[in-house]
């Protein structure tokens, strides 16, 4: 594996009375994309909130770019250079698509080069442009998260289920965007329900079941046990979808 760029160790998660993450122990490659897997209710989106501190572990570590970053407030994580892209996408509705991609930018005008980049993945958000964000749909709003997160670069990418919803030729453009981020060797954890998009991207696979890690290996060994897959996550390459 290649250097480590994020790390959990024996990382714990409560939310009110209940256990979410009960000993949480992967690590992110720098340059990679690592994929996140398990069924619903595993403790996914816990862990990506928790990394960002938006929910605050109760015990363990977890390490980013060498430092603990486990006591940090959530800005500060940000501002250390971690994007989070959620399921709920986190578009400010009332905006215009300009002002969203405004706020990503954070200090300083839009990266021009950087910004036609995006249009090729994504065409719709030109179109909309100095519209508000609440009038597109969800699969537009979901591009403008992801660009949102993509507009400048960033040291590590969590992206919470991209494709929930989507139409099959938007995640294409997704699959051509996060390919090119990995080309650029942007780091990105991805939670992600549809196996096919995550074969398509992921190199390494992580399997989340009941709050602990039951899984690590290359995504490429993951694709070729139907098997393990049935076992791991109740489905199989002949039927996923």
């Amino acid at each position: 594996m290649a250097d480590r760029l994020l790390t959990l160790e024996g990382v714990h998660t409560h939310i009110g009375q209940y256990h979410i993450l009960q000993g949480v122990d992967f690590a992110v490659p720098q340059g990679a994309m690592t994929v996140l897997l398990g069924r619903n209710g595993a403790g996914k989106t816990t862990t990506l909130r928790t990394i960002l501190g938006l929910c605050k572990p109760s015990r363990g570590k977890i390490t980013f770019a060498g430092r603990d970053i486990g006591g940090w407030a959530t800005p500060d994580i940000a501002r250390a250079g971690i994007a989070y892209v959620p399921e709920t996408m986190g578009v400010f509705s009332d905006l215009s698509v300009r002002e969203n991609m405004l706020l990503a930018v954070q200090r300083g005008p839009l990266n021009a080069a950087r910004l036609d980049w995006m249009f090729g993945f994504f065409p719709a958000l030109k179109r909309f442009w100095t519209l508000p964000a609440g009038v597109l749909s969800g699969g537009q709003k979901q591009m403008l998260s992801i660009a949102r997160a993509i507009i400048k670069p960033r040291k590590l990418i969590l992206i919470d289920e991209p494709t929930k919803g989507i139409a099959p030729a938007i995640i294409e453009n997704m699959i051509r965007a996060f390919r090119e981020l990995r080309a650029e060797e942007t780091t990105i954890l991805l939670v992600e329900q549809n196996f096919r998009f995550a074969e398509a991207l992921g190199d390494w696979a992580v399997v989340m079941d009941d709050g602990r890690i039951v899984h690590r290996s290359g995504m490429a060994a993951l694709a070729h046990d139907r098997a393990m897959q049935t076992r791991l996550l109740g489905l199989s390459l002949e039927v996923r979808g």
